[in-house]
């Protein structure tokens, strides 16, 4: 019997991504703030661009270790933009430094960041029953607030759109279709 995925685009990396990733509830801090990273990183292109792009990003953001990326010099960060594997625009990439600074303090205060955003989500991820792409929105009102109180904090390229698929992608949102056979 074939499984039926609700989106994909047939490269295996895509595929893999929907299969084991997309939708599955995360609480490890280390992939809660690679999927901040490249979620920023995707913005305006697509996130096909971006997965083909993630060891690069992985090897140029020291495996997303938020410390060592809250740690990058200006010169580190601008030698990046010379890197063909990853997206090379100056305000994502400096913005990613800045993201992991915000990222330590609210460790500090929350004793985690996974503490912080899954409040948001009362803990348990929010199960939609699409029937059809279509339906799935955009954004939402947690996306919404998320996105406000990370721009209040300091973080950029953390949009209401933005934090709709990071929360999509961390499994706080469960968007895969009724007939998806991964759901």
């Amino acid at each position: 019997m074939i499984k039926k995925r609700c989106f994909g685009d047939g490269s295996l990396c895509y595929e893999r991504y929907h299969d084991t990733e997309w939708g599955v509830p995360s609480h490890d801090d280390r992939y809660l703030f690679e999927m901040l990273l490249l979620e920023g990183a995707q913005a305006g292109l697509s996130w096909s661009v971006v997965l083909q792009k993630r060891q690069a990003y992985r090897r140029v953001f020291h495996n997303f270790d938020v410390s060592a990326v809250a740690s990058m010099t200006d010169s580190a960060l601008l030698g990046l933009l010379k890197e063909k594997g990853i997206i090379r625009n100056r305000l994502k990439i400096f913005s990613a430094r800045q993201n992991a600074r915000v990222f330590l303090r609210v460790q500090r205060e929350k004793g985690s960041f996974a503490s912080y955003v899954w409040e948001f989500v009362c803990h348990r991820p929010l199960l939609n029953h699409w029937k059809a792409w279509e339906e799935v929105p955009a954004e939402s009102d947690v996306s919404k607030k998320l996105a406000l109180d990370l721009r209040k904090r300091g973080m950029a390229f953390v949009g209401p759109k933005i934090m709709y698929a990071y929360m999509q992608a961390v499994g706080m949102v469960n968007d895969h279709l009724t007939s998806c056979s991964f759901r």
